[in-house]
């Protein structure tokens, strides 16, 4: 089972994998984390350039490219042969970050971008897909307060992080079979009974 995390900055997705990963494995189960960009060599080089304060002219095209190509990475070397061994993947985000930041956070035409995230993937989709929705301004004073690293994608306005925001509802409600979507203004114990409770329901 192929399941992603998703959601604004500062939604506390990575805190719940932390949370999730020693639960499941104590059911037995065989877990594999990863997480977007890296998860891979290669796709930690590209991090590392995607990430930097000093690219902050990096132009969006060029920062979708570097995204798919760690991505494209990630699959073949990881996630395929992963699953075809029967384990459960948790990916801390995938193609619908590109999808939410680059296509409706920085506009670019969402058309192109799902042609481009279909071939960067193989057309492999997540079987689900978890949204850690809280508002962007209450998210990113989440990430100052917890001293957590600012990086590049961070330092986008406060109006580009509610579209993102605005993208990742859009595309959960157009498909509610793959998508579940949980409140992240909560304390970090009341979010992990519905993470959990959503992947149990679904193994």
């Amino acid at each position: 089972m192929f399941i992603t995390f998703e959601g604004p900055d500062g939604s506390g997705k990575t805190t719940q994998l932390n949370k999730l990963v020693p639960a499941l494995e104590a059911k037995g189960l065989d877990i594999v984390r990863t997480r977007e960009p890296g998860g891979t060599d290669i796709g930690d080089q590209i991090r590392s350039v995607i990430m930097n304060m000093k690219n902050k002219s990096m132009h969006p095209r060029a920062e979708i490219l570097l995204f798919c190509a760690s991505r494209a990475q990630l699959v073949e070397e990881l996630i395929r042969p992963s699953l075809a061994a029967g384990k459960i993947i948790l990916c801390d985000r995938y193609a619908d970050s590109t999808m939410a930041y680059q296509g409706y956070g920085h506009g670019l035409d969402r058309t192109m971008l799902t042609h481009l995230l279909d071939f960067a993937t193989g057309g492999l989709k997540p079987d689900l897909t978890l949204l850690f929705d809280i508002s962007a301004e209450a998210g990113l004073r989440r990430r100052i307060s917890n001293h957590e690293e600012w990086n590049r994608m961070d330092d986008y306005a406060l109006q580009f992080h509610e579209r993102v925001r605005s993208g990742y509802l859009t595309m959960a409600a157009a498909e509610p079979e793959r998508f579940v979507v949980i409140n992240a203004d909560r304390t970090p114990d009341e979010i992990h009974t519905d993470v959990l409770s959503a992947i149990l329901s679904r193994l």
